[in-house]
């Protein structure tokens, strides 16, 4: 006969085999991050809301919020840099507190959060290798919400989520590229097709309108594309 603790993890599997399979079917990112948050929100725990802090450039920012109160909170966090969320990712580590009104870890921080009506929050970082994605944030109005098995949960599924984020931010950086190709292709075709030159010179084209305009060299290409029936068949980029 299974343990209670065995069933758990059998059933946190099928859950995460779930998503998985769900991610992989729709794997753009916007797919799968409102998945993870939902997923989070209806498994584990204690939880009434859910959010991801995503790292990008340099700056953090809260996509995917299951409520308006979770932005709120995390805005304060990145303004204060304190917080559950803003420690897991610097620090690598699991954060959890069970009471936000005497917490004391975070005094620029827990006052307004604590105004918000929240009280207990459980913050992993979410990361591949040695690379940080972000962290996905856990809420609840009720005191001491997460307890240490349901942290252990959250923590397994915070890697699976992990292993999703970057595939689909992997995805979605392909994609991003393959439009860019494509659009250079064309715009080179259309500089071939009116100048009559070979496609060496239609890039040197393309290339000398980037410097010009200090346009990016797939911002020249789109926009000469989506503007080619108003240009003149002798006319120029610039």
């Amino acid at each position: 006969m299974c343990s209670p603790e065995a069933t758990v993890a059998e059933d946190l599997g099928a859950v995460l085999g779930a998503v998985a399979r769900t991610l992989q079917a729709e794997p753009d990112l916007d797919t799968t991050l409102t998945a993870i948050v939902t997923a989070a929100l209806n498994q584990v725990t204690g939880t009434d809301y859910a959010g991801i802090s995503l790292i990008e450039r340099g700056k953090i920012r809260t996509v995917a919020p299951t409520d308006e109160v979770v932005t709120a909170i995390d805005e304060i966090q990145y303004r204060t840099k304190q917080g559950p969320c803003v420690d897991a990712i610097v620090t690598h580590e699991i954060y959890r507190t069970g009471d936000l009104t005497a917490e004391t870890r975070w005094p620029a921080f827990t006052p307004a959060a604590a105004a918000t009506g929240m009280r207990s929050m459980l913050a992993y970082r979410l990361f591949v290798s040695d690379t940080t994605l972000g962290s996905l944030n856990l809420y609840s109005r009720s005191l001491d919400a997460f307890s240490d098995q349901t942290e252990r949960d959250g923590q397994l599924f915070a890697s699976h989520a992990a292993i999703a984020l970057t595939g689909a931010q992997t995805e979605a950086r392909l994609q991003v590229a393959l439009g860019h190709r494509d659009a250079i292709g064309m715009a080179k075709g259309i500089l071939m097709e009116r100048h009559d030159i070979d496609p060496v010179s239609a890039f040197q084209m393309l290339v000398e309108s980037s410097q010009t305009t200090n346009m990016k060299l797939y911002q020249v290409a789109a926009w000469l594309v989506e503007n080619r029936r108003e240009l003149s068949p002798r006319g120029s980029t610039g």
